[in-house]
């Protein structure tokens, strides 16, 4: 069972050190009580204490003097024992104390990369929290990719384990990003709890994927016969080759069909699509001869950065499809967005004369009307001369109607294409993007079915942020061999991680590929265990 969004922070874990210094303070008490108390028993049992006779004169004999010297030695013993305890008392009692305050400030151990700051600051944790998302939303994205791969192999059931653990990590950092949100709307109110909430979940999300990363190697069992799935991913790289080839004249019609701005976020998507399978060619080819030599560590590595790089291939090649599909359907639903419109300008006119208005002021009711109907007009008018971007259309019919009560049924489907798109994006240029297009993009799913203008709102501001991100990282393999072979495309989408070394022809294993599992086993190079 998933925890709830606003459960308690983690329990810090506690120094060793301190534990230790209080023990040993109890156990010198309890060996000087050892020492001194049967000393003092034996004083007691001894020696009788001197009778004294009301109204005689004390007389002193060899007896008594030796009675009053017990006393006196028993004396000397009790007043030695009781500050002896009460300084040991003392002393656990302060080693105590120091030991909880250690545990106080203690922070909580994690995975590598996931850790916040020892006593950080809050601007420290801030950070931390960021990096926590974007290694947690890395490591989610590329073992959902492997195990996509794998359930067509070995189907449905072998994998629900590994299904599962991803579901459970996806709920953590759903959560975590809601969180996030909340941090960056009220960022004067929020409070470092809310910081340190989105770090342990991140941390949970990631240590279940860690858990499940051996069996998912068991269950591949790629070093002792990678064969099936080798054939497996050409087999998908040849269907894939073709699906590549077909999007290039889907992309083309979308241009000459509709408006400049219909297919402008789905250009360039079919050239990176060619760059990943450049990069997934030379990854097959490699693996295979890598087996063929008897070198199955290499070929596995060879092979998951190929299906990386096929996965990616598709997701370019998918958007282009999908955007295809989303435009049919919004020219469609064009003409009786703008009829639920134009009908919602009549019965505001009507409430405006009648003076029946309530809620709204006048003058502001009159300028809504006044520039819905202006948009609606111009809308209808470039639908009909087309061509025209009927997705951008539904767009700005439902913003110019939403304040006339109503919002076409259609804008579901706008914020859809938008959210999709988006995710896309960040997902096949994860090596740059960063926490904030991620919590933006987050939301707009969150909010996809609850509320579709919003969730537009919010995906294409993801998708904005995300392209600053790619452009503030740029591309550092510019003019160097590794461009040529698809390596800068497959480090830029988190195929590979890590800047590749001067490798030469070895450039393509140059950065270990993402593989099943979260931080701590996301990059292994061998079997996880």
């Amino acid at each position: 069972m998933t925890p709830s969004l606003t459960r308690g922070r983690p329990r810090q874990a506690a120094s060793h050190i301190p534990v230790r210094v209080a023990h040993t303070a109890l156990g010198g008490v309890i060996g000087v009580l050892w020492l001194v108390l049967p000393a003092a028993t034996t004083a007691d049992e001894g020696h009788e204490a001197p009778a004294s006779v009301v109204g005689s004169a004390p007389a002193v004999s060899d007896a008594g003097a030796g009675a009053v010297a017990a006393a006196e030695e028993k004396t000397s013993t009790g007043d030695l024992v009781l500050p002896l305890v009460a300084a040991g008392a003392a002393t656990a009692v302060a080693a105590y104390s120091y030991a909880r305050r250690r545990r106080r400030t203690k922070a909580q151990a994690a995975p590598a990369g996931l850790v916040p700051v020892a006593r950080a600051t809050t601007p420290e944790l801030d950070r931390q929290a960021r990096r926590s998302l974007v290694s947690a939303d890395d490591c989610l994205r590329t073992s959902r990719e492997e195990l996509g791969f794998v359930e067509g192999l070995f189907g449905s059931e072998a994998v629900a384990p590994f299904a599962e653990a991803v579901r459970y990590a996806e709920a953590e950092l759903s959560a975590a990003f809601q969180l996030r949100q909340t941090y960056d709307d009220n960022p004067a109110e929020a409070s470092r709890d809310t910081l340190d909430e989105i770090v342990a979940r991140c941390v949970d999300a990631g240590r279940r994927l860690d858990a499940e990363a051996a069996g998912f190697d068991q269950l591949r069992a790629l070093e002792r016969d990678m064969s099936g799935a080798l054939r497996h991913a050409e087999v998908r790289f040849r269907e894939l080759t073709a699906r590549t080839s077909a999007a290039e004249a889907t992309l083309a019609d979308l241009r000459e069909r509709y408006g400049p701005t219909a297919s402008l976020l789905a250009s360039g998507q079919v050239e990176q699509a060619k760059d990943r399978l450049v990069f997934a060619t030379a990854g097959l080819n490699r693996a295979r001869q890598s087996a063929d030599l008897g070198a199955p560590d290499r070929a596995v590595l060879q092979l998951r950065a190929a299906e990386g790089a096929i996965t990616q291939a598709e997701m370019f090649v998918d958007g282009v499809d999908r955007l295809a599909s989303a435009l049919a359907a919004a020219a469609q639903a064009v003409p009786e967005a703008l009829d639920e419109a134009e009908v919602a300008v009549v019965e505001a006119r009507e409430r405006l004369a009648a003076g029946t208005e309530q809620g709204v002021p006048v003058g502001a009711l009159e300028g809504h009307v006044s520039r819905a109907a202006a948009t609606l007009a111009a809308v209808r008018e470039e639908a009909a001369a087309g061509p025209y971007d009927p997705l951008e259309a539904l767009r700005r019919v439902a913003v110019v109607s939403a304040p006339l009560g109503t919002v076409p049924g259609a804008l579901r489907l706008v914020a859809r294409e938008a959210t999709d798109a988006a995710d896309g994006f960040v997902g096949t240029h994860r090596g740059a993007v960063g926490a904030e297009a991620r919590t933006r993009l987050a939301e707009a799913r969150r909010l996809l079915d609850r509320d579709p203008m919003e969730a537009d709102a919010f995906a294409r501001q993801a998708r904005q942020l995300a392209e600053r991100d790619v452009r503030a990282h740029g591309n550092p393999y510019g003019g160097r061999p590794e461009h040529a072979n698809g390596v800068a495309g497959a480090v830029l989408g988190g195929i590979l991680l890590g800047d590749p070394p001067d490798a030469g022809a070895n450039a393509l294993t140059g950065g270990a590929p993402g593989s099943f599992g979260g931080p701590a086993t996301r990059a292994r190079r061998g079997v996880a265990s």
